[in-house]
């Protein structure tokens, strides 16, 4: 009896002593230095910028899913055009058309194709 317990004591630090030297190696692994990772792809680079911008503007829900799509579509001003409120958009046309010193029928097309436009 003394005798197989001695062998499964034996086997035991065996593969003790097997899986402790593997360990440390993989514990110690170095993390990639900067020459090993990859440089961003395009695409990558668009979305991290796309992404910074939608938090900037503190967006979420829908808008920020149209902006993201605008955004890594290469719309970035149809994006911000989307997200002003009628208001500021005929603030802005207003401005434009004063601009422009538009009276009467011109001012009213301009402001119906203005308004329309963004």
């Amino acid at each position: 009896m003394k005798h197989i317990a001695l062998i499964g004591a034996a086997a035991l630090l065996c593969a003790t002593a097997a899986f402790a030297a593997t360990a440390p190696a993989a514990v110690t692994a170095s993390p990639p230095t900067t020459a090993q990772v990859k440089p961003l792809t395009p695409q990558q680079q668009r979305m991290q910028s796309c992404n910074a911008d939608a938090s900037s503007q503190q967006l979420k829900g829908a808008a920020r899913k149209t902006f993201m799509h605008n955004c890594l579509s290469g719309k970035p001003a149809a994006a911000a055009a989307a997200a002003t409120t009628p208001q500021e958009r005929m603030k802005s046309c207003n401005s434009q058309a004063n601009t422009q010193q538009l009276k009467g029928a011109a001012r009213k097309t301009f402001m119906s194709s203005c308004l329309k436009a963004d």
